[in-house]
């Protein structure tokens, strides 16, 4: 059970049944609390065992989980509660002193106990048609088909792992393909080699994880919007784990030991990807994810200050709502759209009538329940606060 306030009238304690998969859904205006409540939920799944932590970070405020909440400390008291900090790994796309502009934060960052670590995709955990799609090539056209069969042709030969020169290479040696085909497809490929998120040696990606710490991935060194960098790591990252754990499921069931134990993946600003009305790289994972997760054991905790900008296939999979203030017209009915008939009142009423920082509404859809709850403070230091 995951403690994460008090019911806002009787003050009794609110609890989430973590025992089952889980697809949540954190929503609130910007300052509203929203970031924070995730960080709540994510210190408390620490507890469970058995259980992989995975936190996409889009703005690089989660590292600061590694230190106890001294600013808190006898609001929590008074829940009854301590400061503590947490094992943090924290994963960086690409090389961690060259994202992060400095040996002086990579340093810092090690006293504090976090143990950093670069984060690269395999080239061959992105499928022909996904190289395709990276690259915005139809494999309906010269360039995609040529694209298509040179990733195919290694992923056959190499049973999946190859590295992004072999991939040139085989491009070059393609003599179905014209020249100028190759040229244009090895300089975007030159391009993927020197944006450095993929690797030159194969590991399985999930293996980069550490069961006994949270692991975050610091999404916020990439350029949201450049060449879709960040929603092709979620992609890849989703589909592997998907994988993994639906094989692990299977061996679990006839008795055999698994290496990956249930996963628990959370999104900030999720919106990014699994955006409504259009494509993203990851969307079609996430959908996926939400939606066949629970048998092999993922779930999912997606924070935006934009519910309407999320994909509705994916909030109307949520079995848990806790949302925050919201003042966008289009944001209130997007969420309010999950009310549900055992409700006594509509979500965008219960939604208006939210006053306090750090409340909100609650609704497990599992137990039929609603609640107005305090989110309780939370024990690591959360880093998502104004600069002063």
């Amino acid at each position: 059970m995951l403690y994460i306030g008090r019911d806002a009238k009787t003050e009794e304690p609110i609890y989430i049944d973590a025992s089952r998969s889980r697809a949540v859904l954190i929503c609130g205006k910007r300052g509203s609390g929203k970031s924070y409540t995730l960080g709540v939920i994510v210190e408390e799944l620490f507890e469970l065992a058995d259980t992989l932590i995975v936190i996409i970070d889009t703005m690089g405020i989660f590292h600061t989980m590694a230190l106890p909440n001294i600013q808190q400390e006898k609001e929590l008291w008074s829940w009854g509660i301590g400061a503590k900090g947490f094992p943090i790994k924290l994963l960086v796309p690409g090389e961690p002193e060259v994202r992060y502009g400095s040996h002086e934060v990579i340093a810092e960052l090690n006293r504090r106990g976090i143990y950093i670590e670069p984060f690269r995709l395999n080239p061959g955990d992105l499928s022909p048609d996904g190289w395709c799609e990276f690259l915005e090539l139809s494999i309906n056209e010269v360039m995609g088909i040529a694209l298509y069969r040179a990733a195919q042709a290694l992923s056959r030969k190499r049973k999946k792992f190859f590295i992004l020169s072999e991939l040139i290479d085989q491009i070059a040696q393609d003599s179905r393909s014209p020249e100028r085909t190759k040229e244009a497809l090895i300089n975007r490929l030159e391009w993927a080699i020197d944006i450095d998120i993929f690797s030159t040696s194969y590991q399985e990606l999930w293996e980069v994880f550490d069961l006994q710490a949270i692991n975050v991935i610091d999404l916020s060194v990439l350029d949201p919007s450049r060449y879709g960098l960040r929603s092709l790591i979620l992609a890849v990252l989703a589909r592997d784990l998907f994988n993994k754990r639906a094989i692990a499921r299977r061996k679990e069931e006839l008795n055999i030991s698994s290496d990956l134990p249930k996963v628990w993946l959370a999104i900030d600003e999720a919106h990014q990807f699994a955006p409504a009305g259009r494509s993203a790289l990851s969307k079609d994972a996430l959908i996926r994810w939400v939606k066949e997760g629970r048998q092999p054991g993922l779930s999912v905790a997606l924070a935006s200050q934009q519910p309407a900008a999320i994909d509705n296939e994916i909030i109307s999979q949520c079995d848990i709502i806790l949302s925050h203030k919201l003042t966008n017209v289009e944001d209130i009915q997007a969420v309010n759209k999950l009310s549900q008939d055992y409700m006594a009142t509509e979500l965008r009423t219960l939604i208006r009538s939210l006053n306090r920082r750090g409340e909100a509404v609650l609704v497990d859809d599992e137990r039929e329940q609603v609640n107005m709850v305090q989110i309780r403070p939370r024990r690591s230091h959360h880093g998502g606060g104004e600069s002063k």
